[in-house]
């Protein structure tokens, strides 16, 4: 079997408990996270995120409860996980009078990069980021997008298998936004799994495999993005009339899965490429079926979100 198949848990958090005086953060939380997702951490403010986020990183230490990263746990050798994981803070600091190059050599060194895969850790870094060009330029005369990419190339230099970004889009225009989501899919496409807080759920549908929400310290929903399994959509089609026969069309043809049916509608997920969408269509139609809207059935993060919380506050009443 692949490890489609048998993912690969790369983080696992148990009955995680965080008291900060007078105010428990964390109640009883516990999830698993897969190796190569990307999970976006979404809750209003004060749902305990950024808190959740430190404890991974072995910033904070929980009163109760446990985290493994890569199977080692975080309470009992945090330098170890520190060299596993690449964090960026919502509030990051740089040192304005260094370069890029002094950054990321400096940030290198503190993980234990051997003096010998500085320079090639660099270029790479540099690399990845599109700051080739910038590695001689002091920070402090960097624009806050390029800033940005800087910190996040302090937090992978030492190629973590695992990248933690509290709000990493937080006072970025709408073009630094679009280039640092397409920045995370590099990173994910490297084997590094990541782990991205933020509000905005626009930016975060575009590249998320999975959604963790956090609503008072408790997780009240964890779910895998449909959208998100490369080679396949969720097409949803539309009939001009009921028609008996549309679950046995639909049930004939072995590619379609998880199809779920009314009288006149039906969703389901079928191939991503559109000459085989096309074909479908071209077949239903064929096989009598009266289509008047066929297309993707996009899954909205930030419908999801609102609907779950939703239902936990009429849950609550």
């Amino acid at each position: 079997m692949n490890n489609e198949e048998n993912p690969i848990t790369i983080i696992r958090v148990e009955n995680l408990i965080f008291d900060y005086p007078g105010k428990r953060a964390l109640h009883d939380v516990s999830f698993s996270i897969e190796q190569g997702s990307i999970t976006a951490l979404v809750g209003p403010n004060g749902a305990g995120k950024t808190t959740l986020l430190r404890c991974i990183a072995a910033l904070e230490q929980p009163i109760s409860g446990n985290i493994l990263v890569d199977k080692l746990n975080v309470q009992e050798h945090p330098r170890l996980c520190h060299r596993r994981l690449g964090y960026l803070s919502d509030f990051f600091g740089l040192y304005d009078q260094l370069t890029v190059a002094q950054c990321f050599r400096f940030v290198g060194m503190a993980n234990d990069l051997p003096v010998h895969k500085l320079d090639s850790a660099i270029a790479d870094t540099a690399r990845c980021l599109d700051l080739e060009d910038r590695l001689a330029t002091p920070t402090g005369k960097l624009s806050r997008g390029l800033r940005q990419r800087v910190a996040i190339g302090q937090a992978i230099i030492h190629s973590p298998k695992i990248v933690i970004l509290d709000e990493p889009a937080s006072g970025l225009d709408p073009e630094a936004r679009h280039s640092l989501a397409n920045l995370f899919t590099r990173l994910q496409s490297r084997g590094m799994t990541l782990i991205v807080s933020s509000h905005i759920l626009a930016e975060l549908e575009a590249y998320s495999t999975n959604m963790l929400i956090l609503r008072d310290g408790r997780i009240v929903e964890h779910r895998h993005l449909e959208n998100h399994q490369r080679d396949k959509s969720r097409i949803r089609l539309m009939l001009s009339a009921a028609d008996p026969s549309l679950v046995s069309v639909l049930t004939s043809i072995p590619d379609i899965t998880e199809l779920h049916c009314e009288e006149n509608s039906a969703t389901f997920l079928f191939d991503a490429d559109k000459s085989m969408q096309y074909g479908l269509l071209k077949s239903l139609i064929e096989k009598g079926l009266a289509i008047y809207e066929f297309g993707n059935d996009k899954q909205n993060l930030q419908d999801a979100y609102l609907a779950t919380l939703n239902t936990v506050k009429e849950n609550q009443v």
